[in-house]
């Protein structure tokens, strides 16, 4: 066993796992698994420039992230930074405030990259089952973008696009700087319209619907599978491959798109930050599974932190 730390800093969160890895037996043990909503790409996509207050955000969780690798002496760490760190034109900042905290220098990778280590933690361990034909579509709705990744044991093809819950909230919900509560019709049309335009770069590169199984990962699908299960809280474990309907996705989708910031505030597995963006998100995964004739997605807890885990042993 060789005991790892990973760091995946993306647009919304910043989330850190600390396992023992054998690659030899393609086990991996999880000893820490934590998660902070810095919303790193706060106002990204209109300045092209990491705000100060979100850099601030981010380092203080990368503090306490550099306590916990300490505590349980992980031989090797990796960070990886992605859509927001991007875009950035100020990323040599987050760059250096990263090094001095936790001693290593964060990777900005590409947004192919960013898909074959979300495809890895994904599968991994669907490796054998029988209930899940192959190939796969691993879908990753981030903060900033959505990787799409086919494939069966390794990728096939991969494509990153700008379609993540923070881009389209920042893009299409807000006005007057503040999140419309609820948003329009108009609104909502031209997210979609965003959305679609994106799944056809998409599936230039990736055979969307080729895929016999489709993957769903990151925090909108997780939180839609929370609501889906009637969580009176967030539970990791019975979120962790359950499988939600098309048609449980589109009346999820079309209450958070009607819903004010109180009423989904008050779902009790929501995290309080993803309370404002939720709504885009799950419209993300809606599209993509109209677009793919995807009867059911299958969440999954495990994936790019744990492809990048995986990268370091």
């Amino acid at each position: 066993m060789t005991r790892v730390a990973a760091v995946d800093c993306g647009t919304n969160s910043i989330r850190l796992l600390v396992a023992d890895a054998d690659p030899r037996t393609g086990e991996l043990v999880e000893l820490d698994r934590r998660m902070i909503i810095v919303r790193l790409g706060q106002g990204v996509d209109r300045t092209g420039r990491l705000a100060p207050e979100a850099l601030e955000r981010t380092f203080a969780a990368c503090r306490e992230y550099a306590a916990v690798v300490k505590e349980h002496g992980a031989e090797r760490l990796r960070f990886v930074a992605t859509s927001a760190s991007r875009d950035a034109e100020n990323r040599d900042e987050f760059v250096r405030g990263v090094l001095d905290i936790l001693g290593v220098e964060p990777e900005v990778i590409t947004g192919d990259q960013e898909a074959e280590f979300s495809f890895t933690g994904a599968t991994k361990e669907l490796t054998g089952r029988d209930d899940l034909a192959k190939p796969y579509l691993v879908v990753d709705i981030g903060g900033g973008s959505t990787e799409f990744v086919v494939g069966a044991d390794r990728v096939d093809a991969a494509r990153s696009v700008d379609i993540g819950c923070v881009r389209m909230t920042e893009r299409h919900l807000v006005h007057d700087g503040a999140v419309t509560d609820p948003p329009t019709a108009e609104q909502t049309a031209a997210m979609r319209a965003d959305i679609e335009a994106a799944l056809d770069l998409a599936g230039e590169t990736v055979p969307l619907r080729e895929a016999r199984t489709l993957v769903g990962l990151a925090g909108s699908v997780t939180t839609i599978a929370a609501i889906a299960l009637g969580l009176d809280a967030y539970d990791s474990a019975r979120i962790h491959h359950s499988r939600v309907s098309v048609d449980r996705v589109r009346e999820i989708t079309e209450w958070l798109l009607r819903s004010t910031h109180a009423e989904r505030a008050a779902v009790p597995s929501m995290h309080p930050g993803r309370v404002d963006v939720i709504a885009a998100g799950a419209l993300v995964l809606l599209s993509i599974m109209e677009r793919t004739g995807a009867r059911e997605v299958v969440v999954s807890e495990h994936d790019i932190l744990d492809g990048i885990a995986w990268s370091v042993a």
